[in-house]
């Protein structure tokens, strides 16, 4: 198992997974950091001060309204890894689970109720919790298609029930493809040594 380390505990020896620390400004964070700069300075550069600073006051206003239901994702997240026993979610959407496994994570994906600040955050506790790469995806393309929430509130509402019962028989294979696909890329830069 990769980075695991051994624990003694009352006379057992555990596999307990060794927590790397991630850096908190890498080469991701950069990017959209040089991207944000960019946009700032062609708005004010084309548009002058006063609507900069709109544009400024009402991308801070959004910050801090979705600041506190980020923090709740976050804090889901983390405490689903508590509640979830590791061994049944490697078991159950593990590496080694196969196709089965991508099934689960798609159910799972459909019926999670709750925006991106709340899925996201669970599905990164997945993959802390045990779970692959593929598996993930499927968790949170399922979501993305065929999240019943969605469907009830504004599909169904705006597009009619044709429409909704077309995607829904449509879009199941989606998310399984993806983890499939996920799969592939993850053993793939296993294999040149990249980790993920």
């Amino acid at each position: 198992m990769r980075g695991a380390s051994l624990v003694r505990r009352g006379g057992a020896v555990d596999k307990e997974p060794m927590r790397l620390r991630r850096k908190t400004f890498d080469w991701s964070t950069a990017m959209v950091a040089a991207c944000v700069l960019v946009c700032a300075a062609v708005v004010y550069m084309r548009d002058g001060w006063d609507r900069f600073a709109a544009v400024f006051l009402g991308d801070l206003h959004i910050f801090i309204d979705i600041l506190p239901k980020m923090a709740a994702g976050c804090l889901i997240g983390v405490l689903s890894t508590l509640l979830i026993p590791r061994e049944a979610v490697a078991r159950l959407v593990g590496a080694e689970s196969g196709l089965v496994g991508l099934v689960i994570a798609t159910v799972a994906g459909a019926i999670m109720p709750g925006g991106p600040v709340t899925v996201y955050p669970v599905a990164g506790a997945f993959l802390l919790a045990g779970a692959d790469v593929g598996a993930a995806l499927a968790f949170v393309t399922s979501w993305t298609l065929l999240g019943y929430a969605r469907a009830l509130v504004w599909e169904l509402p705006f597009f009619g029930a044709h429409f909704v019962l077309w995607r829904m028989a449509i879009a199941p294979a989606f998310p399984v493809i993806v983890g499939l696909l996920g799969r592939y890329a993850a053993k793939a830069l296993a294999a040149r040594g990249v980790k993920i």
